[in-house]
């Protein structure tokens, strides 16, 4: 389209260029900008024009644009309004989705922006009418209708005017009443009460009383006796009778028509195709109740206004009052108007949007006026929250059939590609204890054991009153919040339940469940300590990527191979998940490009591999709908704009970000629904709403009201967890807080502690329970499974002020390797050093501690030996009988396992290495040393600095066990 200034309205210079509300009013046929402070005002003579400007996550701005026509306004003013609305799109850059909004029949979208309602006044500015201004109260009869945006409509105050049907507001100099008619909804009741507090605040300045009528009870008290008695009287409301508002027009009808000349032409066809549509031609595609106008993209700035005008006039000529307009340019349809054509093949739009809004600009940045807004914003860099609390206590039981099977604690993350899972996490929440309770299937898992894991799953969830929230996860599509529960997650090949058996047999296939003492190969992903994965693909070499770290085992070898896109923190968490797959053998360091003869003949020899990073789902902005499911059928209303607020306790809605979906469920949803939850967000996907094709693997969550976890209240601007702490339905909930000056009453819930499953206390036992750090601030180097002791050895490095929500420290390099079972009377002597703080250690252990005093090891290899630690765990199911025995066991457990790893780990060989300044080799630096072994940053340490930060020599220091080592590192930012 082409464009110049002479099209341009001045009055829209600089709009659209920040994230909010802008209105224009039609005075004298020029858009003239509303003051922030009267925006939401309208008069019935006038004439507006909308711009609703929302910043995406992509970080561009969209634009919705509505031209607003009171009932009074006149011909020439609404047709300025349409006009100038193309005009503003043009300075958008042609991208705006631009709606027809007539006085008592807007679109939700556009009563969304105005919550809870619009009530325009008489008036009108051109058209010859003045404000009216309010000098004495009138008592003013308002009928309300909607269930999730409210349509309020002034009508005349008699009883001829009430119905069963519907809900009013009699406003009155004292007192607002709401009068519910018996055939309205509980929803449409709490919908209109915000409107009584609308009203209660807009005039009467908040102090006037409130009360609420029901319908059919007579006087059956001394509100409604009083609200009778402005109607002279109590009697029987007349049966409804139609008018020209109660017509209904069918909505199934879709005629395609060419705009050309001024004239819509009827298009021949036996479906709607996109390929009927000319980029350089403007179309009218009649929907009954909606009609769209949709521009080509090469059309004039004139063509575009034609067309609008002939849409106009088909609407008028049909009287159909209801009929919105809505107008879209080509590459910017909307899915309700894609959803019309039978095939509808969708083209990228980047390059028509940049260039568009590039012309566009350039055109205004030569008149001087700033074109910031209009300019492609870069999208923001989000770094990956959890929204979870990462100290809490895991549970993990793998599907054999129709059985479930309890894991260690060291194999709670370490999963088989073939089997299902199901995890219980239990963590303190904002105001008490959190329950998430999911399964996990794997890519080879067979349906029987899916289906078994999601009824056991569910089952629990019942138990516990429906409390915890529910997650059904896939293989491959984890969100972060699985990742920092599980931490450090492996993903083995084949599977060990009896139903995988069960196919691999019936199948005859091969078996591909990993051995340890086998060729695998495993891929290395993550983005840091509380997102990191093992992943094992096929060993061959086509399964390498250069932008990944990999590692390569067989019976007696390990590689490292590090791609040339790979980044250091790649290089370091294959560190630490060696320490998990293979520990005890010699690593052999392959670099892509310099691989040796023997690292390509164990991958079958060298071929094309990917350099392309894989990626995720992207999380887009969320939408919220609501649904209802009715004999397997499903409908969802989009609801724009949303706010908790939106959330009714008799209903379910889902929020949908595109990687994941979320399940609302209210407390007053009927038992039978509540169980259908799950099944319904699967719907969700099937059918798709917003076409955006979703994933049907996609993580689905089930969130109970009143149990909300970050991760799901973080859509929402702002969270009350009061207001779901209330009790009663929606209505009373409301009325509530309309009677108590619009504050939430509610008793603040208490810390609950979680059921337990698998035959265990409602405390899990300690042997299950895993340590996890309690750090809060990000400037506190994070290790995981750390001792009282060693916290005492690094306290001079460290700052401890809290919990860190999201981020769980790294693994610490060695899990206790080469632990044996300890044999006092061989105990060699310890250091002193050693022996002071054991002594400590057992001192802190005589208070009782705030939180478990002894962090357990993490998990341990599959070629681990077992050691005490582990040994304490075996089978899950023994608990400790006497707190006394236990703290002499974790005394001489850590007693041992330092003597006996001080015993075989010897003595470290010092390399002659270049000494670098420790600000520069620390992992946090500005201005980090390239070129050296990220694994060994002390090393190039001088004397002087090596011992300031360690306390002791380098000699001393290598003498140490490697994961006391890497402690030492950790707590000074050197691993």
């Amino acid at each position: 389209m082409s464009v110049s200034m002479r099209d341009l309205d001045p009055a829209f210079q600089g709009a659209g260029q920040k994230a909010g509300i802008e209105v224009w009013r039609i005075e004298n046929f020029s858009p003239t900008p509303i003051p922030k402070s009267s925006i939401g005002k309208f008069f019935t003579g006038d004439s507006y024009i909308v711009l609703k400007t929302t910043a995406l996550k992509t970080g561009a701005l969209r634009h919705d644009i509505h031209y607003w026509l009171g009932k009074d306004t006149s011909q020439d003013e609404a047709g300025t309004a349409a006009v100038k609305t193309v005009e503003l799109d043009a300075a958008l850059g042609g991208r705006a989705v631009q709606y027809r909004e007539v006085q008592g029949h807007e679109t939700e979208k556009f009563l969304s922006y105005f919550k809870p309602c619009i009530i325009p006044q008489e008036g009108g500015v051109a058209s010859g009418f003045k404000h009216v201004e309010a000098e004495v109260h009138i008592i003013r009869l308002f009928v309300c209708r909607g269930k999730h945006v409210v349509h309020v409509k002034e009508v005349a105050f008699a009883r001829s005017s009430l119905t069963h049907d519907d809900i009013y507001i009699l406003d009155t100099k004292s007192k607002i009443f709401q009068f519910n008619g018996s055939n309205s909804s509980i929803q449409e009741r709490a919908k209109a009460l915000e409107v009584v507090q609308y009203i209660k605040d807009t005039y009467h300045d908040g102090t006037c009383d409130v009360a609420t009528v029901e319908d059919g009870r007579l006087m059956a008290d001394a509100d409604s006796g009083e609200f009778w008695g402005f109607f002279g009287g109590f009697a029987p409301l007349p049966r409804k009778t139609a008018n020209d508002e109660d017509k209904t027009y069918t909505s199934d009808i879709k005629k395609l028509f060419c705009v050309e000349k001024g004239q819509a032409n009827p298009v021949e066809g036996d479906s709607l195709r996109r390929e009927m549509l000319d980029t350089s031609k403007c179309y009218i595609l009649d929907c009954g109740l909606e009609v769209f106008v949709w521009m080509g993209r090469t059309t004039s700035l004139d063509d575009r206004k034609t067309a609008s005008g002939a849409a106009e006039e088909m609407i008028r000529s049909s009287e159909r009052p209801k009929t919105q307009m809505i107008r879209i340019i080509e590459g910017f349809e909307t899915v309700p108007f894609r959803s019309k054509f039978d095939t509808w093949t969708q083209v990228s739009n980047t390059t028509v949007s940049e260039d568009g809004r590039g012309r566009v600009a350039a055109l205004l940045q030569r008149q001087g006026v700033n074109v910031r807004g209009l300019m492609k914003a870069a999208p923001p860099k989000e770094e990956i929250q959890a929204f979870i609390d990462c100290t809490g206590n895991l549970q993990v039981w793998r599907v054999n059939g129709q059985q479930k099977i309890l894991l260690q604690a060291a194999d709670h993350s370490k999963f088989y590609s073939g089997d299902c899972y199901v995890f219980q996490y239990s963590y303190p929440g904002e105001e008490k204890e959190e329950v998430l309770i999911g399964t996990w299937f794997g890519k080879q898992s067979v349906e029987e054991e899916r289906a078994s894991a999601v009824s056991m799953a569910s089952k629990m969830v019942e138990s516990m009153k429906f409390v915890p929230a529910q997650a059904r996860i896939y293989e491959g599509k984890e969100p972060v919040q699985f990742f920092v529960i599980m931490q450090s997650f492996i993903v083995f090949k084949g599977g060990i339940s009896s139903g995988y058996k069960k196919y691999i047999a019936e199948k005859e296939v091969d078996d591909d469940t990993y051995n340890e003492n086998g060729l695998a190969l495993f891929r290395i992903q993550g983005s840091g300590p509380e997102n990191m994965q093992a992943i094992q693909v096929d060993p061959v070499a086509s399964s390498l990527n250069s932008s990944y770290c990999y590692i390569l085992h067989n019976d007696s070898s390990v590689f490292t191979w590090t791609g040339n896109l790979a980044t250091s923190t790649d290089q370091e968490l294959v560190e630490r998940q060696l320490d998990l797959i293979k520990p005890n053998l010699q690593t052999r360091a392959q670099k892509e490009g310099s691989e040796s003869e023997q690292f390509w003949e164990l991958l079958g020899g060298k071929t094309e591999y990917s350099s392309q990073k894989l990626t995720k789902e992207p999380e887009s902005d969320p939408h919220l709908f609501s649904c209802t499911f009715t004999k397997e059928i499903l409908k969802v209303t989009e609801i724009y704009n949303f706010t908790q607020d939106d959330l009714l306790t008799e209903d379910i809605f889902i929020v949908d970000c595109h990687s994941e979906i979320f399940v609302w469920v209210g407390q007053e949803v009927v038992p039978k629904n509540k169980l259908q939850a799950l099944t319904i967000g699967e719907k969700f996907i099937e059918k798709d709403s917003l076409l955006e094709k979703l994933s049907p693997e996609a993580p689905i969550y089930v969130i109970m009201e009143g149990g909300e976890p970050s991760f799901f209240s973080r859509f929402f601007t702002s969270w009350d967890s009061s207001k779901s702490s209330m009790h009663g339905n929606s209505f009373q909930r409301k009325l509530r807080i309309v009677k108590n000056g619009g504050t939430p009453v509610a008793e603040k819930p208490k810390r609950r502690t979680p059921a337990s499953y698998g035959g265990r206390a409602s405390v899990p036992d300690k042997s299950q329970q895993r340590s996890r750090s309690m750090s809060f601030s990000p400037d506190r180097v994070r290790v995981r499974g750390r001792s009282p002791a060693f916290n005492a050895l690094a306290a001079t490095f460290e700052s401890q002020n809290g919990r860190n929500l999201s981020t769980p420290p790294p693994v610490v390099r060695k899990l206790y390797p080469r632990s044996v079972t300890p044999d006092s009377s061989k105990l060699a002597p310890k250091s002193s050093a050693i022996a002071s703080r054991s002594a400590l250690f057992e001192q802190q252990l005589k208070t009782p501690p705030q939180e478990p005093s002894i962090p357990k090891p993490l998990k341990a290899s599959p070629t681990t030996p077992e050691s005490p630690a582990s040994g304490s765990n075996s089978n899950g199911k023994e608990e400790k009988k006497e707190n006394g025995k236990e703290e002499e066991s974790m005394s001489s457990r850590i007693e041992s396992l330092t003597i006996q790893e001080d015993a075989k780990e010897g003595l470290e060989d010092e390399e002659d290495l270049p000494a670098h300044p420790y600000e520069r080799l620390k992992t946090t630096s500005t201005d980090p040393i390239s070129d050296i072994d990220v694994t060994r940053r002390e090393a190039y340490l001088s004397s002087e600095e090596f011992k300031e930060k360690f306390g002791m020599l380098k000699e001393a220091f290598y003498k140490l066990p490697k994961w006391k080592q890497n402690k030492f590192k950790m707590a000074v930012q050197l691993f």
